[in-house]
Order: C-alpha cells, then structure tokens, then sequence
C-alpha cells in the first residue's frame, strides 16, 4: 500500500501549484537569494531558474515539487502586498490565436559616415501552440548579462522569433537534441522547443518540410526563401545513426562514404545530396516541382561545421543557447548556408538573384530573365592581369614563370612596418587602432564591375569606370600630396605608398583597381595608363550586402552596450569588456565580421584540392560569383581609405605610424590612450581622419604595449621591420614574423 501512496504523492507534486513567473522573482530576490544559489539547491543550471522565473519554461518533476516548496515557504515569509495585481499563472493555456506578434526595436542613428542601421526584430517570447503530434514548450533561457552601461541596450535573452508569416511560425532553424529521458526535441529561435516524432533521417526531413513550420523568408523580391536549417547535437547523431565524428578519410573527403547506411536510407526515400555529399554542412533535397522547393540543410557542429575561428566555442554550447546565437545571426544576417564564408558570398545572390520573372506576355505565361544589377546566372573570364596563377587564361605561360606588377593585379591589405625614430623611442608606448568591418565599409557604395570586361589600350582614365589599369605611379611623391584643396609637406619615408601592400614605391607600370588610380589622382598626380580591362556594365552591387551586414553588426554591438552615437570616451569605457556582457552575442559579432572578410575572399576561390592541376578549370570558376575583380576593388578602396586618413593625421599632427597589418595601425604616443593619439578639439575629431566609434570605418582601440616591449621583441628576432601590428593587441609573440 506504502507504494500506492508514493505514487500518489508523486503524481500531487508533479502539479505542483506554482505562482506566476513575476512573483517567483520577488519572492527569491526579498529573501537575498541569487538565481545561482537557487540553482545549486535545486541542482540544475542557473540558465534553467532563469527561464523558471521568466516565464519561458516550467520546471518538470522531481525539481518541480522542491521549487514548489522552496517558493511556498518563502511566500509564507514574504507575503505579497495587498494591492498587488496578479497576473494569470504562466502555465495557464495561451489560445494560439491570442499570441502577441512579433516586436521591434529601432537601430540608433548613426554618424554620416556610416549610415544608420534599419529597423531590426527584437527579442521575444515564444507563442505556445499545441497539435496532436507536437508539443511546443518554451525553451530555458539565456543567462542573464550583467547591467550594461548607461545608454546601453540590454541583451537579448533569445533569438528573434520568425515573422515571415504562418509558413515560418517556428523561425529559419532548429537544434535537434534528446533528452535524459530519449525524447527528440527541437529548440527553435524565440525559445520554442518541439517535439520530433521523427525516427529516421529521411523521416526528420519530411516533418521537417511538412510540420515543423521552418524556414526565412526571401531577402528580395525575385530571390527565394531560405531553407530550413537542421544543427544536429551528438545525442542526435546518435539516435539517427550518425557517427559523433568523422574519420579521418572521411575528414579529407569531407564527408560520408555513399555506402553508409544513412546515406542509403536517404537514396531509398527518394532524397538526393548535393555534389559535396553528405559532410558537415548537408543539403538533402528533391528536384524542384514548379515554383516548390523540396530541400533541407544540416549542420553538424560535431563535424566541425561551426569553425572556431569564427564561432568560438558555439558548437560546445547547450542546445537553446546555441539556438539562440545562430537564431540572431539568421535573423539578421540570413539562415547560415555553410561557413561563415560561404554564407557571405550566399548572402550577395540572395539580395541580387540572377534571374526575376519577366512580364506575361499574349499567353499570359511569364518566362525567367535576367535580373538587372545581378551578376547574372552565367560566369565571366576574368581579364589575364587578374587571374591567379594557375588559371586556364594563363595556361600559355611558362609552367615556372613568375609574374610581376605589369603582368598581375596585386591589391591586397597592407603589411607594412619601419623601425622607429628616435623621437618615437623616447616616449612611452605604442598605441594600436583598428578599423571597424574596414572591408565592409569599403564596399559600401563602391561601383563595381557586373559584366566581362573589355580591353582598351591607352585609355584615358575614369575614376568612375571600374577596371585594372596598367599605369606607372612611381612619380607619385608622398613628401608633397594634395589634402583636399591644399598642398602640404610630409616625411614620405615614415609613410607606407598606398600603391603596393607591403608599402614600397612602386618602381614602373603595374597593374592598378580603379580606387587605386583614382587615389593618385586626388594626391594632385597626372597618371597616363598604357591599357586596361574596364567593365562597361557595372553598378554598386555590394550595397545591400553592405547594408545587411553593417545593420547586422551594429545592431548586436549594441545589444552588447555599444551604441552608434556615444561620445569617445563613452565609447571606450563601453567597449571595455563588452565581450563577456552576453558571451553569446559576441559569438555572433565574430561571426558578422567573419562573414564580410570570408565573403569577399570567396570572389577569388582557389582550387580546394580535387586533383587539380595548373591550367586546368577548378569548381569555383562555373560561379558568377567568381569575380576576383570585385575582391581586388573592395580591397583597393579598403586600403586607400586608410591611407587617406593616415596622410590627414599626419598633416594635421605630425604623427607617422609606424606599422599597418591589415585595417589595424600603430602610432608611438606618452599615454596609453586611443585619446592620447587621436586629436579632438571640444569633442570633435579631426575631418577625414580617424574618428572613435562602433560604426563601420570607425576605429576602436586595439591594444597598448611599451615601446620597449615593441624594440625588445625585435631585437629577440633580429627583425628590425618586426610587424608590431600583429602582437599589439596582448603582446605575445610566438615565432618571428614571416608576413603570412
């Protein structure tokens, strides 16, 4: 009998009355306890109370009946006050119909050299829906980040829920998981966990497509929605008979042997892969039927699917919070199509597909055509001086010829350094800048070549007509530039030449971008080009991209307490440690940045092994996103912008770096400060020069070393040019400097 009562007992407490989300916190926070200290009493995660006491889930037994206890003895302790509304209980039953839309929140004004980001979605809670076959349920939440500063905005707690409409009630993505007790759940953006029904793969693809309300909408008018994206955890793997990790042959293959068993399984359902088979980022599909697309992605963070490099420690976090970091960069960004470099290149055709449908004609019928401002649906050659070694336009070449500058487009980011004067060894420090998405900010507005290009011999030259030239700018003379109007005098060997990456004077014709050329124009110079590759259709095809991704990153910049419009030094105090406010949100900040920097490296792919050999086409070349003209553009502009403002600081200050790693740049000053180097009269920095902000092209600081760490180190290496700009951030040196 004693066991019947138990059972009794179990069942009471498995419905343990609870008082609404609101007064848990009160009655906690008025006896000092901390959501922590609850937590270890209980022996689950601080993330789990923090959801209890939000609203976003309920406990479960046997946790429910000690909370419930926990929180009957405190409201006997701590009564409620008489006049206290009481909101209805959190585990009450929500109508479908009666869930609350989806909220915004308005990005903050940003300064005119950056423009402001557009409206973006904010966090929300999660509609609870109930179905024969699905439970949804809400998901635990997010630890909560510290206070951020004054002005800051406070981070989100999950990702953006979807408002693409009732086809994508459930958001872009869902991580697969099961739990302790074998359930498969799948945790959606905005909190939403639901239950999979699914025992096979081609069966959690065919819920996915059919239930699972999964997908983004489309980015433009003529593109196409985003698939849904499945992250499988390991105990997912698991229950769908996948390994937990690849071997190594499948490691260098990239992916499963069309033999194993789940790949069979998808072959039998009638599914298909894409060429790059069954790896890290999977593409399960059916050919399409009309206008309906039949495809769902995978990403298996166990695979390595999500790169340290880029994503941290993402793909070692549980599955709501992982969830939520990818949730935000879906919506934001756009559902994740592969690395961080694939998806940056993806983002570029989402907003400008190649095709859009045509008007109808007598029939009414509308028939697919080329989508103006598109690079189209067929790749380009590219011009001789921009191809890679290698490439099939150069298979002429002598197998061990080395090309020089009249023969190659070189613009890459600068790597440059000097030793330091005298004058700069007497002061203290070394100060380190570095410019925020330089290269995002350098696409932004650029015209850029949308077609093949045409070959001109002794062009005059346009600064407005994208192109590689082929000029001889080593009469450019750094000693007396133009800045703006006005002639001024500098010390032309403390500065690097904007024409070449390493900084050294060009030495006679090379071939150039159009930013490049123009520069030397604008510095006061004549240039005559002997011939050029120009690109007579063209348009500013990256100013949508540019536009997403800014939004994108200031928008999580500020969700970590960095607003656009903070004073300098608001700003520095609000980026000092911003990082660990919502470690999550700094995920998807890396994330952002990576995107920019891998999407344009993908316009100039080179050959990923499959038994390639020179002169020989590679797989990226049948892309018409394969355009190392727009790659060497962005580039060219990205660089010269620095070097504008490195030449204004100069004139103005008398200040010369002293090394340039990319967009990060190191000056010799007393203090340890950005402020110590940057000069602002009243609070307002000097025009054209270096400015402090959160905004694309905006500097923030990188780090601060002693200038006798920076003469030390070099004397450690024997490098009298050491690249400080690469070790000032921590000042760890690890090997010497070889420019790679």
């Amino acid at each position: 009998m004693s066991e019947l009562f138990d059972a009794v007992d179990a069942l009471v407490a498995s419905r343990s009355p609870l008082p609404p989300p609101a007064e848990r916190k009160r009655l906690r926070a008025a006896h000092g306890l901390t959501i922590d200290e609850v937590a270890t009493a209980l022996k689950v995660r601080r993330a789990t109370v923090s959801g209890w006491e939000s609203g976003k889930t309920e406990p479960r037994p046997p946790e429910r009946d000690a909370y419930a206890r926990l929180l009957k003895q405190l409201a006997e302790l701590y009564p409620a006050p008489a006049d206290a509304t009481v909101p209805p209980r959190a585990d009450a039953t929500v109508p479908v119909q009666d869930a609350a839309p989806a909220a915004t929140s308005t990005g903050t004004p940003a300064p005119a050299e950056a423009p402001a980001p557009s409206a973006g979605p904010a966090p929300q809670a999660a509609a609870m829906t109930v179905s024969e076959n699905t439970r949804t349920s809400p998901a635990p939440a997010a630890a909560a980040a510290p206070a951020p500063l004054p002005g800051a905005r406070k981070a989100p707690p999950a990702a953006p829920a979807a408002t693409g409409g009732p086809r994508f009630d459930n958001g872009p993505l869902a991580v697969i998981d099961v739990d302790t007790d074998g359930k498969t759940l799948a945790y959606c953006t905005g909190g939403l966990v639901l239950d999979v029904p699914a025992k096979s793969l081609p069966a959690l693809v065919d819920w996915t497509l059919e239930e699972a309300k999964l997908g983004q909408p489309k980015l433009s008018g003529p593109g196409k929605p985003a698939d849904p994206l499945l992250v499988l955890t390991e105990p997912a793997l698991k229950r769908y008979g996948l390994p937990a990790a690849l071997g190594e042959e499948e490691r260098t293959a990239g992916r499963l042997p069309e033999g194993h068993k789940v790949v069979k399984q998808l072959t039998r359902a009638d599914w298909r892969l894409t060429k790059r088979g069954f790896g890290p980022w999977a593409r399960i599909y059916r050919p399409a039927q009309g206008s309906e697309r039949a495809c769902v992605q995978l990403c298996i963070p166990a695979w390595d699917a999500l790169d340290t490099r880029h994503w941290g420690d993402a793909g070692q976090l549980p599955p709501a919070e992982l969830a939520r970091v990818l949730g935000v960069y879906a919506s934001r960004v756009m559902t994740p199509r592969g690395s961080t470099a694939v998806t940056g290149l993806e983002l570029m055709t989402a907003l400008h597909p190649p095709t859009r449908a045509s008007g109808p004609d007598e029939t009414g019928r509308r028939r697919s055509q080329h989508n103006p401002g598109s690079l189209g649906k067929d790749p380009v050659d590219c011009a001789p001086c921009e191809a890679p070694d290698g490439h099939p336009v150069l298979a002429d070449l002598p197998r061990f010829h080395v090309r020089g500058p009249g023969e190659k487009l070189f613009e890459e980011a600068y790597d440059w350094a000097r030793p330091l004067t005298d004058a700069e060894c007497l002061r203290r420090n070394l100060v380190g800048l570095d410019v925020n998405m330089a290269f995002a900010a350098g696409a932004n507005g650029l015209t850029v070549g949308l077609g093949a290009p045409t070959h001109v011999r002794n062009p005059a030259f346009d600064p407005k007509l994208p192109g590689s030239w082929l000029v001889d700018l080593s009469h450019v003379d750094l000693s007396r530039v133009k800045t703006g109007k006005e002639w001024v005098e500098l010390d032309a060997a403390l500065l690097p030449s904007p024409f070449t990456p390493k900084g050294d004077r060009p030495e006679g014709p090379a071939w150039y971008a159009t930013p490049t050329v123009a520069y030397a124009q604008e510095l006061g110079y004549e240039v005559r080009p002997l011939e050029a590759h120009v690109r007579y259709e063209n348009g500013r095809y990256l100013d949508g991209w540019y536009n997403r991704l800014r939004d994108a990153y200031l928008a999580t910049m500020a969700d970590l307490g960095v607003d656009a419009d903070l004073p300098p030094e608001n700003f520095l105090a609000a980026m000092d440690g911003c990082r660990a406010r919502d470690p999550e949100l700094a995920i998807v900040v890396s994330a952002v940045k990576a995107t920019v920097k891998g999407g344009l490296g993908k316009l100039r792919e080179r050959p990923r092994g499959e038994g390639w050999r020179p002169g020989e086409p590679w797989r990226a070349l049948s892309r018409p996103t394969w355009r190392p003209d727009i790659r060497a553009a962005v580039i060219s502009r990205t660089r010269i912008n620095f070097h504008r403002k490195i030449v204004k600081h100069a004139a103005f200050t008398g200040q010369y770096p002293v090394a340039i790693l990319s967009d990060c740049v190191v000056y010799a000053a007393d203090g340890e400060s950005p402020l110590d180097v940057l000069p602002y009269r009243e609070g307002r920095p000097l025009p054209g020069g270096f400015r402090l902000g959160v905004n694309p092209g905006l500097v923030k600081w990188e780090g601060t070393q002693s200038v006798l760490w920076g003469e030390g180190v070099r004397e450690q290496f024997e490098a009298p040019e050491l690249n400080l700009a690469r070790y000032i951030k921590d000042g760890t040196v690890t090997a010497q400097d070889n420019g790679e």
